[in-house]
C-alpha cells in the first residue's frame, strides 16, 4: 500500500509539473510592493502570475506622495543555474497615476531578482525599474527607483 501512494504521488507530481518550466518556482503570488527612489515612496499591494514558464504579469495599486498608482508589467523570468529558487527577469510595462487633480501616463522597465524560498510560500523580489513619466503638459525621467516585493506564494 505504501509503494501504490508513492507511485500515485509521484505520477500526480510528475503530472503537475509539466505545467511549469525550470524557470519558476511558483504559479502565482500576492503580496505586498514598496517601490521607494527619486519622487514618493509608493506601497500595495500587488499579485504576480506566471502564464506560461518563463512569462509572468505582475499587477500592482501603489499608494504615496498623494497619488494612486495603477500599474501592469510583463516579466521574461530565467534561473540562475546552481542557485534552486533564484531568478532573474527583466520587464516592462503601462502605469497611470491619479491625484491631485492630476494625471500622468508612465512607462515603467524593470530589471531584478526574485526569490522563491525554499519550503515556505514566500518569495521576496528586489529590482530597478526606472519610470519615464507623460502627462500634464511635461515628462520626466527617474532614474532612481527600486522596488522591493513582498508575496506569499501558491
Amino acid at each position: 500500500m505504501k509503494k501504490l501512494f508513492s507511485a500515485v504521488m509521484l505520477g500526480a507530481a510528475l503530472l503537475l509539473g509539466t505545467q511549469f518550466t525550470n524557470a519558476q518556482t511558483y504559479r502565482t503570488g500576492a503580496g505586498l510592493l514598496i517601490d521607494v527612489g527619486d519622487g514618493s515612496t509608493l506601497v500595495g499591494p500587488h499579485l504576480k502570475h506566471f502564464f506560461s514558464g518563463s512569462n509572468a504579469g505582475e499587477f500592482s495599486i501603489l499608494f504615496g506622495g498623494n497619488m494612486t498608482t495603477v500599474q501592469a508589467l510583463y516579466q521574461y523570468h530565467q534561473p540562475f543555474s546552481g542557485a534552486s529558487g533564484l531568478m532573474w527577469y527583466v520587464g516592462a510595462g503601462p502605469a497611470v497615476s491619479f491625484g491631485d487633480g492630476n494625471s500622468a501616463f508612465s512607462i515603467v522597465p524593470v530589471a531584478g531578482l526574485d526569490y522563491k524560498i525554499s519550503g515556505a510560500p514566500l518569495d521576496i523580489s528586489f529590482d530597478w525599474r526606472p519610470r519615464i513619466w507623460f502627462g500634464s503638459g511635461n515628462s520626466d525621467f527617474l532614474a532612481g527607483r527600486f522596488g522591493i516585493g513582498l508575496r506569499f506564494t501558491f
